[in-house]
């Protein structure tokens, strides 16, 4: 098949990537994609038969965000034996452009032995603050759904003060909610102490962990362990936002009765029109910085 067919092919994904295909086909550009299946999806857009047909089809491969999250398949809205990350690189030629999120090591190591040209959404400063936005709400959504108590006045810790934790304590201080941050670093509780939020050290979680309603995690290591559960309020709501495997000792969270989730792809699932807005502009701002594209 011609590849210049169409002009992105948009492979896996979630209503994100539905709605950049429908924002794409509004601008009339044309698009094929395979593993997606909503019924909001543009009739003007083309499902293709199988990877190598969309693969095939477009000089411009469009990947979800993150690409996979067990390393190996493609994530997407209709599981297909051929979504890989094996099969994806086995395909690739020179010439195309990827674009994608947390895209791996072996994707990245196929497109330099071919000369592709590849983009990290979430390597890429302004998407990954942009993405915090949408983070923070569905985080705050998932707190709101998970209790009986309003945040107002209730007592909350977040754990870090990374770009994520710094938006949310935000949108929890916009709805009068007392946060205190925790962190290792004495940089990051300087931080926090200068925008006006409690601080603790980890070091002394256990002297004042019963005291919260509400705890946030955006650490990717195991912090709430088994002996900080048992300390903690029996009535709180534990979020983690942190890549899985999470920082909360989970099984011990459900022994001991805690109301504890890991929450995974908020973007994708509060704010997925938003997030894809977004993501189509600055894709076709990057497209025409990087060169004069020309498209089919």
């Amino acid at each position: 098949m011609n590849p210049t067919n169409y002009d992105f092919a948009i492979i896996g994904g979630d209503m994100r990537q539905i709605f950049m295909a429908n924002d794409l086909i509004a601008r009339n550009y044309s698009v094929i994609v395979y593993g997606l299946t909503d019924p909001s999806l543009d009739l003007s857009c083309t499902t293709a038969d199988s990877l190598a047909e969309a693969i095939d089809s477009s000089q411009i491969i469009i990947t979800p965000i993150p690409v996979s999250k067990d390393g190996r398949n493609i994530i997407a809205q209709t599981a297909q034996p051929d979504l890989t990350i094996t099969q994806l690189c086995a395909l690739l030629s020179s010439g195309q452009k990827l674009y994608g999120g947390c895209l791996t090591k072996e994707m990245k190591k196929q497109c330099d032995n071919l000369g592709i040209y590849y983009h990290d959404f979430m390597e890429q400063e302004e998407v990954i603050l942009f993405n915090t936005i949408a983070t923070a709400e569905g985080t705050i959504a998932e707190a709101i759904l998970s209790s009986t108590t309003n945040l107002h006045g209730s007592s909350c810790l977040i754990l870090g003060f990374g770009r994520c934790a710094r938006t949310l304590a935000e949108k929890l201080k916009g709805l009068c909610g007392n946060i205190d941050i925790a962190a290792r670093s004495h940089l990051a509780l300087a931080a926090a102490n200068a925008a006006s939020f409690g601080t603790v050290a980890l070091s002394a979680l256990e002297e004042k962990i019963d005291q919260y309603d509400y705890i946030f995690n955006t650490i990717p290591s195991l912090i709430v362990t088994r002996e900080l559960l048992i300390k903690t309020n029996p009535d709180v709501v534990i979020i983690d936002i942190s890549s899985a495997p999470g920082g909360i000792d989970f099984p011990s969270a459900k022994e001991l009765s805690r109301n504890a989730k890991l929450c995974l792809g908020l973007p994708g699932k509060y704010a997925p029109k938003s997030s894809a807005a977004f993501l189509t502009n600055y894709l076709l701002t990057n497209l025409e910085r990087s060169d004069s594209y020309v498209f089919a």
